[in-house]
């Protein structure tokens, strides 16, 4: 029997499939429209650039290779030959780009004149370790990770196709200083932890919009698929405080595929959980359309998911719930002059999923239950201007996401435990960058911008009369300046937030200091300073469901926010010996945190388990993070990174008032890290390992009847979580590809085995891998 969301969800798909149907046609027109390809103000410059790009060592020709004119819109993609063609430009002095992954950025000044054709050719070089590519979390502004003012790590699809992650939280973990644990055998709740950090210090972006409220917080690194992903870049400590609150660990900024050629992609993964009792099919779709003069274009993704319940222990209660999702959306873009761009975006989610028992009947009917039923909308929409001399830069930008979920936490005929919320985030800013060829001593750049950011959330449910209601409103205003060239970038800013939980404004300062000796060592110093607001409904709200409880939490009076302040230092050296490429990075970090948001144990009233949010004294999260890089030609490319850390409160912390105090900090390994290798032996062959490394941590165990009389806290084992996939390409026509791909995930089945059975068990004493030994079989059509 089809449930209300998948209805909806047809009718979704099917709306976004007219939509298509209907934009197709108007992109075939403007195409049409524009019989050669032109901005219609320089239809008669006659001002041309052709040319083709090769791979400097092969001499083969690189189809899809990017050439922009910089400080314009204007830009193209190289044919399956590798050849381009650039017509009617603009006159005067440019700067000419060639950039795409996986490969050295090259630039070269051009001089165009009317009437006159350039023939410039290029051959660009591999670059495995991404010296040069793009990022935009660094400072709010495009620049590439060379002279970023601070560290900015990138996830790309590479990652994600090699580990077979087909939503960000698989993607996560393969980043230094990053770790993403589940925290509940019923819901299968994960958050994604930076440096040592619980996930609500973590700032997570939609294209460096801060949309993911602490609702959507909670399930949503799940929720967003690979499909729609074009990059995630990760900031991690010090220099984050630009992105507002809770952005103390670090900001985890996801952006999001843009149209760039005609192309089309449809794949299908299926794995088999564990003994073969539960199977995750995963579908995902995207479309590329771009018009012949490139001044619009739309990208199509969908994913549809299905996974079965997965009983570890055989005692009928799930340790990873049943889940239901699908996804679909569009990002497109309008150029609406050679100096300006429209950008919008949107998605659609539908989410259903269940743990506990009886899966198959009503969640009232089981012993116990967590079912969530999720249907979110989410866009944004953004207007890029830059003068023509590139002194000027400016956009507006606003995004929203609507969340309404329909919940049930309990079990055994309990009526009561129905519910429901909705949440409304939404914001819009403003940004505005000037540069100054010479400002004191140095070029630099100016950023100034505003924001405004609004959360309207009521929770209800209705059988407990519990209801929460939570209006959020943020004011901010930041301004900075970055004093750079090759050698030195000096970094200086902060960022004001008014925040109607506080009844003062918190001032977020941020240093940066970047020194480049040569152009492959970079050594940056950073400082920030962040917050966290006290906030009723959070992440450790969702539900800790011990005995069937459903827990309400209050504030307490005089409750202060959080503050922190962050210290990081890192060397990052390249080098190349002939055919092998190598990086070599070294981060300490050290954050101090003052007036530690903790939770009472609480007392059960009414069937609610009440605690009280109160300041606690401070606490201190100090490490190293390595990572290293090498890559030889196209055959052979390994990465990994290892986190050394401490993490521990001032004073004794208080977890439970029937358990010893104690000072380190819960689900913080001191060691922990990954590593992923890809292996070419040939052109169409890839093998793949990757894994990740989770030290010992000390959890904690609740009470359960029965089986533990007292709560303890538990030093886990480690646990080492090696896959491995193989994939081979068939070229079926001159521009399709397919794809077959298999593997296993968790090799040699490091998982946790010492779960606690039975409607009473304390479902939050889950840690380790997410998978058992797991085997997945993928096939992917594309264009």
């Amino acid at each position: 029997m089809k449930t209300n969301n998948e209805r909806k969800m047809k009718k979704y798909i099917f709306s976004l499939v007219c939509l298509c149907c209907a934009l197709l046609p108007a992109l075939e027109g403007q195409a049409a429209h524009h019989e050669h390809p032109e901005y219609p103000e320089l239809r008669k410059s006659d001002a041309n650039i052709i040319g083709h790009i090769l791979d400097k060592k092969t001499k083969e020709h690189l189809p899809y290779i990017t050439i922009t004119l910089k400080g314009t819109t204007i830009g193209t993609v190289t044919d399956v030959t590798g050849h381009y063609f650039l017509k009617n430009l603009p006159e005067g002095n440019f700067v000419l780009e060639v950039s795409s992954v996986g490969y050295k950025t090259v630039i070269r000044n051009v001089t165009l004149k009317k009437g006159h054709t350039l023939e410039e050719d290029f051959e660009i070089e591999e670059d495995a370790v991404a010296l040069d590519g793009v990022v935009v979390s660094a400072n709010r502004n495009e620049t590439t990770r060379r002279l970023a003012p601070t560290l900015v790590n990138v996830i790309d699809l590479k990652i994600f196709e090699n580990t077979n992650s087909t939503t960000l939280a698989q993607g996560l973990s393969f980043q230094p200083g990053v770790r993403v644990e589940s925290n509940c055998q019923n819901c299968g709740f994960q958050q994604v932890r930076i440096n040592g950090l619980d996930g609500p210090y973590t700032q997570i972006l939609l294209d460096s919009r801060p949309i993911f409220s602490a609702l959507s917080g909670v399930y949503g690194i799940e929720q967003i698929p690979a499909s729609m992903i074009e990059r995630v870049e990760v900031m991690r400590g010090g220099g984050s405080a630009l992105f507002g609150s809770s952005a103390i660990a670090g900001t985890i900024n996801i952006i999001t595929k843009e149209p760039i050629r005609n192309s089309g992609m449809l794949s299908h993964t299926i794995t088999c959980i564990g003994d073969g009792d539960a199977f995750d099919n995963s579908t995902a779709l995207n479309a590329s359309l771009v018009t012949d003069d490139r001044r619009a274009g739309l990208y199509i993704f969908g994913q549809n998911r299905h996974r079965s319940a997965y009983d570890h222990d055989g005692d009928g209660y799930s340790e990873i719930p049943k889940l239901h999702g699908q996804t679909v959306g569009f990002r497109s873009f309008l150029k609406t002059s050679i100096y300006s761009k429209l950008t919008f975006e949107y998605h659609h989610m539908e989410e259903f999923r269940r743990g506990g028992d009886l899966l198959n009947r009503p969640p009232h009917e089981a012993n116990v239950a967590e079912q969530t039923e999720h249907s979110i909308n989410g866009g944004g929409l953004k207007y890029d201007y830059f003068s023509p001399n590139e002194k000027h830069r400016f956009n507006v930008f606003a995004s929203a996401q609507h969340i309404d979920r329909d919940s049930y936490y309990g079990g055994k005929q309990d009526l009561d435990a129905y519910g429901n919320t909705t949440d409304l985030n939404w914001m819009a800013g403003s940004q505005y960058i000037y540069t100054f060829d010479k400002c004191l001593f140095m070029p630099s750049d100016l950023t100034a911008g505003v924001e405004l950011n609004q959360d309207r959330l009521e929770d209800r449910m209705w059988g407990y009369n519990r209801y929460t209601k939570q209006n959020v409103d943020i004011y901010s205003a930041f301004l900075q300046n970055e004093w750079k060239n090759d050698h030195w970038g000096i970094l200086i800013g902060g960022r004001f937030d008014k925040h109607n939980l506080i009844d003062h404004l918190i001032f977020s300062p941020r240093a940066n200091l970047r020194f480049n000796p040569t152009k492959d060592i970079n050594f940056r110093v950073s400082y920030s300073s962040g917050f966290r607001a006290p906030q009723a409904f959070d992440e450790d709200l969702h539900i800790e469901n011990v005995g069937g409880n459903v827990a309400m939490i209050e504030l307490a009076d005089n409750l202060k926010e959080e503050r922190s302040n962050s210290l990081s230092a890192s060397a990052d050296i390249y080098h190349r010996f002939g055919a092998f490429q190598m990086n070599f990075l070294i981060e300490g970090f050290y954050t101090k945190l003052l007036d530690v948001f903790a939770l009472t144990d609480g007392e059960v009233v009414d069937g609610i388990l009440k605690r009280t949010r109160y300041n606690a004294p401070g606490a201190q999260v100090m490490g190293m993070t390595l990572e290293g890089k090498m890559a030889y030609l196209n055959k052979f490319q390994i990465q990994a990174g290892v986190t050394l850390q401490q993490s521990h409160y001032d004073e004794p912390h208080e977890w439970n008032k029937e358990a010893p105090k104690v000072r380190k900090m819960m689900r913080t390994p001191n060691t922990y890290g990954y590593f992923t290798a890809i292996y070419t032996p040939i052109k169409p062959l890839s093998i793949a390992f990757s894994g990740t490394y989770t030290g010992s941590m000390l959890i904690p165990h609740e009470a359960v009847p029965g089986f533990l009389d007292a709560p303890i806290t538990v030093d886990t084992k480690d646990f080492f979580d090696i896959s491995l996939k193989a994939a081979y390409d068939f070229k079926l026509y001159k521009s399709m590809d397919l794809q077959v791909n298999a593997g296993i995930q968790n090799i040699f089945n490091s998982y946790q085995n010492d779960f606690d059975k039975g409607p009473d068990r304390d479902s939050g004493y889950i840690y380790g891998p997410s998978l058992p030994r797991s085997f997945f079989l993928g096939v992917k059509i594309s264009y």
